[in-house]
C-alpha cells in the first residue's frame, strides 16, 4: 500500500525539474520542452530563482552544482563558491576592529562566482542559446512576478534599515516608498536591463560558445566588474559590526577568477556511492555521517521514532565537530578526508555515541593535526551560545536569507543537482545601475592565523552550499538537495536514510517530520551553538519528544511543516524519471512528463 503524501510523486519518461519555487520549475520545464537538457533547464532554473526568491540567492552569489554527464559518463563538481579579495587579509580585517567578519555589508563579500559557473555549465554542458534560457529571468524582472510572503516579509523587516543606511536598497525594494504586499507584481527593472546588456554584448560574437564567453566577460572583465568596482570603493555601509566599512573587492579581483570543474568528493553507504564537493564546503559530513550509521541496522527502527533521531542526530555532531577542525580549501590546506572517511575512523568514532546526547564539542583525532585540534577547539570553546543558524542580518530583522535548490534529469540522463545562494537582499546594499547587491559569504572565516577556514586572499570560504547526486550499484540514480545552511547536510542526512532503509517513495520520504541539531558551532555570524540543542517538527510526536528530551537532548520544537526545503529526481534503468518537493511553505514543486 502507497503511504500517505501530501503530493503525488511525479513520474514520466521525458523528463523532470524540482526546484524551490513552481515559477521555476516550469522554466526549466520549459528548456526540456525546447529540447534543451538538463544542463539547459538548470541554467535558465537558476537565472529565474535570482528574481523570484532575491531572499535567498542573487546573480552576485555562489554556486556549486554536481552533474552527471550521459554524454561522458562522468560525475563531476562545478565550483562556483568564489574566493576571497587580493586584499582581504586578516590583518587588514582585525585593523577594522573586528573578531569575526559580519554577516553582512561590503565587507565581508568574496567574488561573486554564481554567474560564471551557469555559464560555463551552459557551454560545455547545455545546448541551447544564452538569450533562450536568459530570457525568462528577464522577462519576470521586467514585467514582474507575484511576490511572495516571505520576501515582502523581509523587506518590511528591513524598511526602516535599508531608508536609513542602505538607500539604494530602499529604492529597489521598496518603489515608490510603499512596502510591496504578497502577491502584488513586482518588478527589478534595472536587473531586468543589466541582463539584455549582457546579452547585446554576447549576441554581438559569432557563435554559441563564443557569445556566452562575452557574457563572462561583461560580468567578470565588463560593465558589471566595473560598476561593482565604483560601488565597493566609493560606498561605506553599516554592518552587524554596528560600525560602517568598505569593501575589498576589486575588478582586478573579478578579471582574475572563473569557475572551475572538478572531481567530486565520493562516500558510500550500502550498495550507494555519493557524491558530494570537496571539503572547502560541508558536503563531506554527509559522507561521515552515512559512515558512521551504516554499522546499525536503521531499516529496523521507526525512522519517525525517538531511537533513529537520536543516532543520527549523534552521528551528525561528530560529523560537524570534524568540519569545523579539518574542512577548508584544499588548495591551501590539507585535509585528511581519507582518514576520515576511512572504515577504520568512522568505527572508532561510532563507539563514542552513547545513550544519551553529547553535550561537548567532540572532533576526532588525526594523527599529524593535533595541534590544530587543539588550536581550533580553544577558538570554538570561546563561542557564545545562542540559537541563531540561518544566514540572515539577525541583529536587524528575524527574516531569514537563505537559499535555493534546483534538481534535473533529463530524458537522456543528464543530471543537475545545484544549491545557489549568496547575494541576498538582506546581504549588502543594492548597486543601483546593476539591481543586485553582493554576498556575504566571506563571514564563514575565522580571523586567525594558520587554520584550515582562517581567512586569506583567493582562498575558498568553507560553505554550507551542498547539493548531492548518488549512484546505485554504479549507476547514477538519485539528484537531491535543501537549502538550509548548516542544515543542508543533515537534512539531506534524514532524507537520503530514510528512502533507502525504509521503502517510501520520495515524496513519502520528504513528508515525514524533519530534524536537526544545533549543536555544534554555527557557519554564519555570530557563530553560535547550543549544546545538545536540536529542533524537531511537532508532528513526531509528544511521546517522542519526551524521550528525547529524557536522554539529554536539548529539544526545541517546530511546527508540523517548519523543517527543510527538500527536493530530489530520481532515474529508473527502463527510462522512467521521478521527482518531489517539499510542501513545507507551498513554494517548492516538482513538474515531468
Amino acid at each position: 500500500m502507497t503511504a500517505f503524501t501530501t503530493r503525488p510523486e511525479i513520474v514520466g519518461t521525458f523528463g523532470v525539474v524540482a526546484s524551490t519555487h513552481w515559477i521555476a520549475t516550469s522554466v526549466g520545464m520549459r528548456m526540456l520542452e525546447l529540447g534543451g537538457n538538463a544542463f539547459d533547464a538548470a541554467v535558465a532554473t537558476g537565472l529565474a530563482l535570482q528574481v523570484l526568491e532575491p531572499h535567498l540567492n542573487g546573480p552576485a552569489g555562489d554556486l556549486p552544482a554536481i552533474i552527471h554527464s550521459a554524454k561522458t559518463g562522468k560525475t563531476e563538481v562545478i565550483c562556483g563558491q568564489g574566493p576571497a579579495p587580493a586584499a582581504a587579509t586578516i590583518e587588514r580585517y582585525r585593523a577594522e576592529g573586528l573578531d569575526l567578519i559580519p554577516g553582512d555589508g561590503l565587507l565581508s563579500t568574496v567574488i561573486p562566482g554564481a554567474f560564471d559557473a551557469w555559464m560555463l555549465m551552459l557551454r560545455d554542458y547545455g545546448t541551447l542559446p544564452l538569450r533562450t534560457v536568459l530570457e525568462p529571468a528577464i522577462h519576470y524582472a521586467e514585467h514582474g512576478h507575484p511576490l511572495l510572503g516571505l520576501v515582502a516579509d523581509a523587506i518590511s523587516g528591513l524598511e526602516e534599515f535599508f531608508k536609513t543606511e542602505w538607500p539604494t536598497s530602499y529604492a529597489t525594494w521598496v518603489p515608490g516608498g510603499t512596502v510591496p504586499k504578497e502577491g502584488e507584481l513586482f518588478r527589478n527593472p534595472a536587473l531586468a536591463q543589466t541582463w539584455k546588456r549582457v546579452l547585446e554584448e554576447a549576441e554581438a560574437k559569432p557563435g554559441r560558445e563564443a557569445g556566452i564567453d562575452a557574457a563572462r566577460d561583461a560580468f567578470y572583465r565588463g560593465f558589471i566588474a566595473e560598476a561593482i568596482d565604483s560601488f565597493v570603493r566609493n560606498n561605506e555601509v553599516l554592518d552587524a559590526s554596528g560600525k560602517k566599512h568598505r569593501g575589498v573587492l576589486t575588478a582586478e579581483d573579478m578579471a582574475n577568477w572563473s569557475a572551475t570543474i572538478e572531481e567530486p568528493q565520493f562516500g558510500s553507504y550500502k550498495e550507494w556511492t555519493i557524491a558530494k564537493t570537496g571539503p572547502w564546503g560541508q558536503g563531506p559530513v554527509l559522507l561521515q555521517g552515512l559512515k558512521i550509521l551504516e554499522g546499525y541496522d536503521l531499516a529496523s527502527l521507526d525512522p519517525n521514532g525517538a531511537d533513529f533521531v537520536h543516532l543520527v542526530v549523534e552521528a551528525l555532531k561528530l560529523a560537524f565537530a570534524d568540519r569545523e577542525i579539518y574542512y577548508g580549501d584544499p588548495a591551501f590546506s590539507k585535509v585528511p578526508m581519507e582518514t576520515l572517511l576511512s572504515e577504520a575512523y568512522a568505527a572508532t568514532r561510532r563507539k563514542e555515541i552513547g545513550e544519551t546526547a553529547a553535550r561537548d564539542l567532540n572532533p576526532g583525532t588525526v594523527p599529524g593535526f593535533e595541534t590544530q585540534r587543539e588550536e581550533m577547539l580553544n577558538l570554538l570553546n570561546n563561542l557564545g551560545t545562542g540559537a541563531i543558524y540561518e544566514p540572515t542580518m539577525a541583529h536587524l530583522s528575524d527574516k531569514k536569507g537563505d537559499t535555493v535548490h534546483i534538481d534535473v534529469i533529463d530524458r537522456w540522463g543528464n543530471m543537475v543537482s545545484a544549491t545557489p545562494s549568496g547575494g541576498w537582499l538582506q546581504s549588502s546594499p543594492i548597486i543601483p545601475e546593476l539591481g543586485f547587491c553582493l554576498n556575504s559569504r566571506a563571514q564563514m572565516f575565522w580571523l586567525k592565523e594558520g587554520l584550515p577556514s582562517s581567512l586569506a586572499p583567493g582562498k575558498r570560504p568553507r560553505t554550507t552550499l551542498t547539493p548531492s547526486i548518488a549512484l546505485q550499484d554504479g549507476k547514477p540514480r538519485l539528484a537531491f538537495g535543501t537549502p538550509g545552511g548548516d542544515q543542508q547536510d543533515q537534512w539531506q542526512l534524514v532524507f537520503f536514510l530514510r528512502y533507502v532503509n525504509h521503502g517510501r517513495n520520495m515524496q513519502a520520504t520528504i513528508d515525514q517530520p524533519l530534524f536537526h541539531s544545533t549543536h555544534f558551532p554555527g557557519s554564519f555570524f555570530p557563530r553560535t551553538r547550543v549544546p545538545a540543542g536540536m529542533m524537531i517538527e511537532s508532528r513526531v510526536g509528544a511521546d517522542v519528544i519526551a524521550e528525547l528530551r529524557r536522554r539529554g537532548h536539548d529539544v526545541t520544537v517546530a511546527g508540523d511543516w517548519d523543517i527543510g526545503r527538500l527536493t530530489a529526481t530520481r532515474r529508473e534503468d527502463s527510462g522512467l524519471v521521478r521527482a518531489a518537493a517539499t510542501p513545507r511553505l507551498m513554494q517548492a514543486y516538482a513538474v515531468g512528463r
